[in-house]
């Protein structure tokens, strides 16, 4: 069936668009992969539970949950309760806890089942005005949960660190005291300011190369206890740049959801494993793809990758931080849940247009499970407007 539906344009015009994709069939990998893939995961709201924008929220835990079986059932590993999920724009600490607690213990039933989780600051009253010790005591209260519940580390840049250091020393003494706590390695996590403006400046320096320095000191003063660094930074040279001064034990996740196909993909210098937010959107392209570079097949990874970055760009466009509502949006399109709320009322992040070429972004990519319902969602959203399926 061919379907066509009326769509927005940046001239402020409508034009029709017919569907071209041929969605992507989402099936199990049959061989391990040769890369480590972590999916950060979106979070499902109850629309009809949850509160004001810095309220408390609710969360749909039965589509949360399900969405992350669907994940790790593609081989993908689930970073949890980090950007992509809201953390600090809408879900709380106590929220991403009880998310952490909810995921390891309802997927245990998963064959090899990997899950990494955020542990931050944000619990902090007031950031503005915390020390180097409270820092300290923040990221130890929710590194002691987090492993409690039994999931990997990832330690979460803290806006309130950035506040309360005054030097690159700052960051030394604190990711050195933090790092002595972790029961096993953890993943250090370095977020540009494009994703987090609150951010800029961290590892003591607005200077790449300085920051760079500090970072890599952290790494190579405290190796074992380090199993690798996410760095997001949207600048792929600077990434391999990087990588390439990685302790050999140390591996690289690329963050970078604009670069993403060649950094995983490497050369013959290296090559990062993964931990991407745009891995929730793109799940069957991103495992199959996953499938067929760990056989050596290049030009179907590329294939089915390659399309997916028009899409990646388009949902990580700035206002970077915004790019949740893409993500939950396509959710929608594709059936994983029943509305795109979102926690804090940042569905409405994101102008009408964003939404019909993110539509017309993922029928090019095949990632449009089923065409019908996905012209039918954009038609109900954007009917208001004059669009008509």
């Amino acid at each position: 069936m061919t379907h066509e539906i009326k769509l927005p344009t940046s001239d402020g015009t409508l034009e029709p668009y017919t569907l071209v994709g041929q969605p992507l069939v989402a099936v199990p990998p049959s061989t391990p992969f040769n890369r480590i893939a972590y999916s950060a995961a979106h979070v499902v709201a109850q629309p009809f539970a949850t509160g004001d924008a810095g309220t408390s929220n609710a969360i749909d835990w039965s589509r949360t949950i399900a969405y992350r079986r669907y994940l790790l059932n593609q081989g993908l590993g689930i970073a949890e309760a980090m950007d992509t999920a809201q953390r600090g724009m809408g879900l709380s600490w106590d929220n991403a806890l009880e998310l952490v607690t909810r995921t390891v213990s309802e997927t245990r039933d998963i064959p090899g089942a990997l899950i990494a989780s955020g542990c931050g600051t944000d619990h902090l009253p007031n950031v503005s005005a915390a020390s180097l010790d409270d820092v300290i005591r923040a990221y130890a209260s929710q590194l002691e949960a987090v492993q409690r519940a039994g999931s990997r580390i990832i330690l979460m840049a803290s806006r309130a660190l950035v506040r309360a250091a005054r030097s690159e020393r700052d960051y030394v003494r604190v990711y050195r005291e933090v790092l002595s706590m972790c029961d096993r390695r953890a993943i250090l996590h370095w977020l540009g300011d494009a994703f987090d403006p609150e951010l800029a400046g961290y590892w003591g320096s607005a200077d790449f190369e300085r920051s760079a320095a500090t970072c890599l000191e952290i790494i190579h003063g405290n190796e074992e206890k380090i199993d690798g660094i996410k760095i997001s930074l949207l600048d792929a040279q600077k990434e391999i740049l990087f990588r390439r001064r990685l302790p050999a034990s140390v591996k690289m996740y690329t963050g970078d959801d604009f670069n993403y196909p060649d950094l995983i993909a490497g050369d013959d210098e290296g090559f990062s494993h993964a931990l991407l937010g745009i891995f929730d959107a793109i799940v069957p392209a991103a495992s199959q793809a996953l499938a067929a570079l760990a056989v050596g097949d290049r030009a179907r990874y590329d294939a089915l990758l390659r399309p997916t970055v028009p899409l990646s760009r388009h949902i990580f466009r700035a206002p970077t931080q915004y790019y949740k509502t893409g993500v939950v949006f396509l959710a929608y399109l594709n059936g994983f849940q029943d509305h795109f709320f979102m926690l804090g009322g940042h569905h409405g992040m994101r102008p009408p247009l964003y939404f019909a070429e993110l539509f017309r972004h993922a029928d090019a990519a095949g990632l449009l499970r089923d065409p019908e319902l996905a012209a039918r969602r954009i038609a109900d959203v954007l009917r208001p407007l004059g669009c008509v399926a």
